[in-house]
């Protein structure tokens, strides 16, 4: 039986209003997002390329990082724990970081890794190329225990970890295990923005958030239409994670949220809120980042499942990677 959320708008909003009294912890893989943009008026003769003339060149934290950047725009306290490179991008990542009220503390800056960065061109507003420079490698075991141990350390006066899991070698098994371990310890929510090779690796989470392309990925099943199908693969998602919960993102669909209870209700579809959708890209950060700081302030998974909700809705209709305030997201519930 599929149950149809019934909160009040004022329960919603009272819920935001404790965002600021709150700290995240962030583990997670950061990145550094760079453009390169310009303007486009003939091909060059070396090859069948554009020729693009730069216009103006910025920057902003990816990965863990745009989560991060979430949290903070609502007003919480935020930690992050990662490696970057000892090179100017990890320096300008960490700087971005810092200049957004983020505590960058247990960052690891490793000069034999590369700091994650995308670098896109975009000449006449169309990207034209994007080239990545990273270190992918399993981390290193005097890295991994730097960040074992500061997981146990800042767990204590934290109120909910979020796992940002983009592949790129942070979040190892054992660190996994470890801010896991610390959640349970400190009886705090942990929720995950899964990696699909990962996906089996979160077992007893809170909260996992993955879209519909990664569930049928990561659970190595071929993608079936119909509403039966989703509900099975939920099912199975839970099961097999022994999560408590699971929240799919569907896009245009809204979103679908899954309760590991035994009653019939512990099945709920929250429609979208999106008026118009510009760019879809950082909406999963916005997810895991709202998601996390209402269950943080003691929100029901369905309260903060809807939260989360009208947050997507209002960053979708945004260009770019983009994060929702406090006075907008109140707006949208009211």
């Amino acid at each position: 039986m599929e149950n149809t959320p019934q909160v009040s708008a004022r329960r919603l909003r009272e819920l935001v209003d404790r965002f600021a009294s709150k700290r995240i912890l962030v583990c997670g893989d950061l990145m550094l997002d760079h453009y390169i943009r310009g303007r486009v008026s003939r091909i060059s003769p070396e090859a069948p390329v554009p020729i693009v003339q730069v216009r103006s060149e910025d920057h902003v934290p990816g990965g863990a990082g745009n989560v991060c950047m979430n949290v903070a725009a609502l007003g919480a306290s935020v930690s992050v724990l990662s490696v970057v490179g000892a090179e100017g991008a990890g320096e300008t990542l960490l700087a971005d970081l810092h200049h957004r009220g983020v505590d960058t503390s247990a960052v690891v800056q490793d000069p034999e890794r590369q700091t994650s960065q995308k670098v896109r061109v975009i000449g006449e507003h169309q990207q034209l190329l994007r080239y990545d420079r990273e270190t992918t490698d399993t981390l290193p075991r005097r890295l991994e225990a730097r960040l074992v141990e500061s997981v146990a350390a800042l767990a204590p006066r934290c109120h909910a970890i979020i796992i940002s899991d983009y592949g790129k070698g942070v979040v190892t098994p054992r660190l996994l295990a470890a801010a896991i371990r610390a959640a349970r310890k400190r009886r705090i929510p942990i929720t995950v923005d899964p990696k699909i090779e990962h996906f089996k690796r979160y077992k007893g989470v809170d909260c996992i958030t993955p879209n519909m392309a990664e569930d049928w990925a990561g659970m190595r099943l071929m993608p079936q239409d119909g509403e039966d199908a989703v509900r099975e693969l939920g099912w199975k998602i839970l099961k097999t994670l022994r999560a408590h919960s699971v929240l799919i993102t569907r896009g245009e669909k809204g979103m679908t949220l899954f309760e590991n209870s035994n009653v019939p209700s512990s099945l709920t579809h929250i429609p979208t809120q999106a008026k118009e959708v510009f760019d879809v890209t950082g909406a999963g950060d916005t997810v895991v980042s709202v998601l996390s700081l209402a269950l943080a302030c003691g929100a029901t998974k369905r309260q903060a499942a809807m939260i989360a909700n009208y947050a997507a809705g209002i960053v979708v209709g945004k260009l770019g990677t983009a994060t929702v305030g406090v006075p907008e997201l109140k707006a949208a519930l009211a």
